[in-house]
């Protein structure tokens, strides 16, 4: 039987297939290399649980760095900290109350101090975040390459280039501004996905942010990501709409 460890897909979810999948995994040693999107989607039959209070990874597939020092599980991250990945590659972690699913060939900043993160920078690359409820006059804020984007408490997922980014507001709301002209913002208040948008660097008919399709991203995902932290997403989410 050729079984391919990165094959997900509904054989995984019978017990006779998954366990000689996990034995033939055993056998040649691989499975400390199991892609983190296959324990994410929970096909182990256990639900994910808060982070203990001295973790910061939750799962590790393929590379990452912490300032510049390569990350595994034991690794602490903190807000002021740079954290990388490299090819085929995704990290998945915590600080403080908010968490983070950064994907491969990302670079990320993250602004603040100790486990409070005060901001991000996604210089490039792929994020999907969830984070705590900050206070109405004190936003996290996030830039990216060509958009700014103020958070108080949300799930979101961005995907940055050089001359555009990608925002889904998963849920929650957010202030979302061109960083090449601060007039040209939106806010944006979702439940479900609703409201996608590209930010690029040129402008079409008067604006740079411009509607765009959900792409690369989970509900169950999202889900994971407030596990970590001990919370759920908030009531209602999922119900309609889109429900990768």
């Amino acid at each position: 039987m050729n079984i391919d460890p990165l094959d997900c897909d509904e054989r995984l979810l019978d017990d006779s297939y998954r366990r000689e999948y996990l034995m033939r995994l055993l056998a040649c040693g691989a499975l400390g290399l199991l892609p983190a999107r296959l324990a994410s989607a929970g096909w182990f039959s256990s639900d994910p649980e808060k982070l203990a209070d001295d973790q910061s990874i939750h799962s590790l597939e393929g590379s990452a760095w912490v300032n510049g020092e390569t990350a595994d599980l034991k690794t602490r991250i903190r807000a002021g900290d740079r954290v990388e990945t490299g090819a085929d590659s995704e990290i998945i972690f915590a600080v403080g109350g908010d968490s983070f699913i950064l994907r491969s060939d990302s670079r990320m900043d993250i602004e603040g101090g100790n486990f409070l993160v005060q901001g991000l920078r996604l210089l490039s690359g792929s994020l999907l975040s969830v984070f705590a409820p900050r206070a109405a006059d004190e936003p996290l804020i996030v830039g990216a390459p060509t958009a700014t984007i103020g958070i108080r408490g949300t799930g979101v997922y961005l995907e940055a280039e050089p001359e555009l980014t990608y925002v889904c507001t998963c849920y929650g709301e957010v202030a979302l501004a061109s960083n090449l002209d601060a007039d040209d913002a939106e806010l944006i208040a979702t439940t479900n996905h609703d409201m996608p948008r590209y930010v690029a660097s040129k402008a079409v008919k008067g604006t740079r942010i411009r509607p765009a399709p959900v792409i690369n991203h989970s509900n169950a995902e999202l889900k994971l990501l407030e596990a970590i932290v001990g919370r759920e997403p908030p009531k209602g989410f999922g119900a309609k709409g889109y429900t990768k």
